[in-house]
């Protein structure tokens, strides 16, 4: 009986004793080595990659992508409709991402103001007749949300020194990522709203070009991805450039 509870007694020892050493090496010594070498090695990626104007404010994440968009019209205003899409419509001022067509509104928890990220689950034949796109494509198939995208790039992008051809819009323009969070854009899609955001800004078309240069980046290794440039890091440089 007495080496039966001596036996047990020692077992509930060696357990909690093993129990304390891992605690403080996986759940303390552990963290705090990996945070350590984080912090020290790859700082600005620990800490969510955030982005920050010239002021040192944080505007966000090169990871996730934003809008920029005119603000909601107060319901009292005698311009406002009732059509969602007018509280939508893009600040021309501003390089604009990738259509965000995933998850739409948040109808998840409307108490909170949640970031939903998701892919529009449409095939790329939805919508179209042997492989094409149809005049005809039904209200809300994938064809249909390209060719309404495709109009207003054109109409948005197109000034009075710059006429936009449908040729020219890349497909990134007129479709969402899989995330709908997409931060980057293709150097094809920014330089398209060059002339844009020049004329919007009063900048020289120039000082607009070299911007987005500065702000692409290449392949990874050279090899791996494609050329891409950064929505938000390139919408605060233009920030700075027209407060300058």
């Amino acid at each position: 009986m007495n080496n039966s509870v001596g036996n047990t007694a020692r077992l509930i020892g060696a357990g909690l004793r093993a129990l304390l050493v891992l605690t403080v090496i996986c759940g303390v010594l552990y963290p705090l080595a990996v945070t350590g070498i984080a912090q020290a090695l790859f700082n600005d990626k620990a800490n969510g990659s955030e982005i920050k104007d010239k002021s040192g404010r944080v505007v966000g994440s090169s990871l996730i992508g934003q809008t920029y968009n005119l603000p909601e019209q107060a319901p009292s205003d005698s311009t406002a409709g009732d059509d969602p899409e007018e509280a939508a419509k893009p600040d021309l001022k501003w390089f604009q991402p990738r259509p965000s067509n995933g998850l739409g509104s948040n109808s998840v928890n409307t108490q909170y103001s949640l970031l939903l990220s998701g892919a529009t689950n449409r095939s790329a034949d939805n919508g179209a007749v042997g492989g094409q796109c149809t005049e005809d494509a039904g209200e809300g198939t994938l064809c249909a949300q390209v060719a309404a995208a495709k109009e207003a790039v054109i109409a948005d992008n197109s000034t009075a020194s710059y006429q936009v051809k449908p040729e020219d819009v890349p497909a990134d323009a007129v479709t969402s990522s899989g995330s709908g969070l997409d931060p980057d854009i293709s150097p094809a899609y920014a330089e398209l709203q060059i002339h844009r955001v020049a004329e919007q800004n009063a900048l020289d078309v120039k000082r607009v070009e070299k911007l987005v240069a500065d702000h692409t980046t290449g392949r990874t290794l050279g090899f791996m991805g494609e050329p891409r440039v950064n929505v938000l890091e390139l919408n605060t440089a233009l920030k700075a450039l027209t407060e300058s």
